[in-house]
């Protein structure tokens, strides 16, 4: 929704507000084609024929197809698809064996100085019975810890300077982490996917996808004043599956799933683009005056209105609501008064009566709704604390909203009255965000930030996970472990057959 202090982005959006440039390969700098992001594939060992590699490029997927194999000499040759980095990054994909149960086949992420057989590496490795270890081996050394759970399929291994961290889980699951010291290893180093195919006359397949090379921001990264580039994504909430629709160097967030789910809606550098599925075009949206919009946008569920949350200058810079036309045909029609205090646009009411919306009023955060017509505002919750980012239920039953009254961010629910006020998350491990109703009533997506964030942030480029839950509440599961944050899934995401969920990641860019 917003951080509180936004002198500094007001500025940003001031020496920044220009068009965004034409869409990309969702993979900047590197050769799209038969190795995806890769720049190379190579065999490390000693072998003529260690299986065979393809890449889907429709699907973003990579996969080893094995059989016979014809490892010579004692060694463990294996398929290696790298690109050359440096300095901190973080690699990850799920991996799913085929037909390889018990082959002694294993896959992963290995870190190189060099292409040789005796180069020094860091291996994040998983075999075809889902165990899984991480590996250090230097020219007089080796190391190994093996992952606490079991069943793994999803891996992801970080470099943060000369430690290297392995998280692991089963899909759906939070990650575990074990983390392990090379020295040797250079700041211009390899990384890439392998795969050993394992014993001899084994055979099978391996399919690797949501592969992903992210490079994080810095230790002195200020947000605000500096932004890592962007990847707009879509999930199939069902396999959990991902595919990269676009890339920027500039910050995009908040995405919409509109137009029979046709275009996707996003906010950059104050302006709203229109991204389109079918022909990968971008178009600005036309919002007259207001060029200073944040990422709360919100479209009613007929799409005849779009509400936004525009900088009013004539307000101090005052966050304020708006209604418009989702064509951009009409100029903005202000709701909110000015000199009222803050407010964060979040949802509109299913007969299109009404706005909700955090408001800053009597010195605190808490949601209001707002009648469109009369512009008159209703006070539903009344906290020492912040309650944020509420969303109507298809059926408008209910509003959904978050709140850290309890200590952490929680997932909540009330009337639209606000009474009832009923918590529906309770996992003291994660800080939950912004709860977005399935277009058929019966989920809820919403983000989980690190309990290390402070429960009233939601901060830039965090490695945070989003989470799918049923409506009435239940035992939450991981559809998707992203590098993002602030801007990933501020507003409602869905699309209406209730399948798939629009979000943005975060990369900088190389």
């Amino acid at each position: 929704m917003k951080n509180l202090f936004f002198g500094s982005f007001l500025l940003f959006l001031l020496i920044s507000a220009i068009p965004l440039e034409n869409p990309i390969s969702p993979y900047p700098d590197s050769t799209v084609g038969d190795l995806g992001i890769f720049e190379n594939e190579v065999i490390i060992g000693d072998s003529d024929f260690p299986g065979e590699m393809e890449y889907n490029q429709e699907l973003q997927e990579y996969s080893f197809s094995f059989s016979e194999n014809q490892a010579s000499d004692g060694s463990n040759p294996y398929h290696y698809l790298y690109k050359s980095i440096q300095g901190d990054f973080i690699l990850r994909a799920h991996l799913s064996f085929e037909d390889a149960e018990g082959s002694g086949s294993t896959a992963g992420w290995i870190i190189r100085n060099n292409l040789s057989s005796q180069s020094e590496e860091v291996i994040a490795k998983v075999n075809s019975l889902g165990e899984a270890s991480l590996d250090s081996r230097t020219m007089d050394s080796l190391k190994s810890v093996d992952a606490p759970r079991a069943k793994v399929n999803v891996v992801q291994l970080e470099r943060r300077g000369n430690v290297y961290y392995f998280s692991s889980a089963k899909f759906g699951e939070p990650f575990s982490t074990v983390k392990i010291e090379n020295e040797n290893l250079r700041n211009e180093a390899f990384a890439g996917l392998f795969f050993d195919p394992g014993e001899n006359g084994a055979g099978g397949k391996l399919v690797v996808n949501n592969v992903r090379i992210i490079k994080p921001a810095g230790p002195d990264f200020e947000q605000y004043q500096e932004y890592l580039g962007s990847n707009l994504e879509i999930l199939n909430v069902e396999t959990g599956k991902r595919k990269i629709l676009y890339n920027s160097a500039h910050s995009i967030q908040a995405p919409n799933w509109v137009n029979k789910d046709k275009d996707l809606v996003y906010n950059s550098n104050g302006y709203l683009y229109r991204y389109d599925l079918k022909s990968e075009k971008v178009e600005q949206i036309e919002t007259g005056f207001a060029t200073s919009n944040n990422n709360d946008h919100v479209f009613s569920f007929d799409e005849s209105i779009l509400g936004i949350s525009h900088h009013n200058q004539e307000d101090a810079g005052a966050s304020s609501l708006y209604i418009m036309d989702p064509a951009g045909d009409t100029l903005p029609k202000k709701i909110t008064r000015d000199g009222v205090g803050a407010s964060y646009l979040h949802g509109i009411s299913p007969d299109n009566k009404r706005l909700i919306f955090t408001g800053e009023r009597k010195g605190k955060m808490d949601i209001y709704s707002i009648d469109i017509e009369t512009k008159e505002e209703t006070q539903l919750t009344d906290t020492d604390y912040l309650d944020d980012g509420s969303e109507y239920s298809p059926d408008g039953k209910y509003i959904y909203f978050n709140s850290n009254r309890n200590g952490k961010m929680h997932l909540w629910r009330m009337k639209p009255d606000g009474s009832e006020q009923e918590q529906l998350t309770f996992d003291p491990k994660h800080n939950d965000w912004f709860p977005h109703v399935s277009p058929d009533g019966k989920w809820i997506a919403f983000i989980s930030f690190p309990p290390e964030i402070d429960s009233g942030d939601h901060p830039f480029y965090q490695r945070c996970l989003l989470r799918l839950m049923p409506a009435d509440g239940g035992e939450p599961k991981v559809i998707a472990y992203i590098y993002g944050g602030q801007g990933s899934i501020n507003v409602p995401s869905w699309s209406s057959d209730s399948k798939h969920i629009a979000f943005v990641t975060n990369t900088a860019c190389n």
